[in-house]
């Protein structure tokens, strides 16, 4: 049986930063093994934005390329190009964060909670992986990958 980043992503479920500067979760540390970030780096921790991390190191356990990237927008050009309407179960959705065109956030599509809410399973969700749902007004992007 295929093993996808869905499912990988879906295992991770629970996992949460640790509050305070000197503890970090070291589960959340490495995911930044998927990505071009030193893991050695003094000021990498659990708090360093997270999210693109988490799906670069999803992808990577299941054997898919992902972008190497700490950026959530690094995500906008990777995969295939998906009508947002038609994001399905374990597609890639890259969001947008604020107004500042260089932040973002990225996660796997769940579902849709209602026509104006996305379902995305995501790291660095309240500090979590966890389930949120997000406005469809902030979605950049939708990639699929091909297995």
């Amino acid at each position: 049986m295929l093993i996808t980043p869905f499912d990988i992503a879906l295992g991770e479920l629970g996992q949460h930063e640790i509050p305070g500067i000197l503890r970090n979760n070291p589960r959340i540390v490495r995911y930044f093994t998927a990505t071009d970030l030193p893991t050695l780096s003094i000021t990498l921790s659990d708090e360093t934005p997270w999210c693109a991390a988490f799906v670069n190191w999803c992808l990577r356990e299941a054997s898919v390329k992902g972008t190497g990237s700490a950026r959530a927008r690094s995500f906008l050009t990777w995969g295939q190009d998906v009508p947002w309407r038609s994001a399905e179960l374990g597609d890639v959705v890259v969001l947008s964060r604020g107004n500042n065109a260089a932040r973002g956030h990225v996660g796997f599509c769940v579902g849709w909670e209602d026509e104006q809410h996305i379902l995305l399973l995501g790291g660095n969700q309240s500090n979590h992986v966890s389930i949120n749902a997000y406005g469809i007004s902030r979605i950049l992007a939708v990639r699929r990958y091909q297995p």
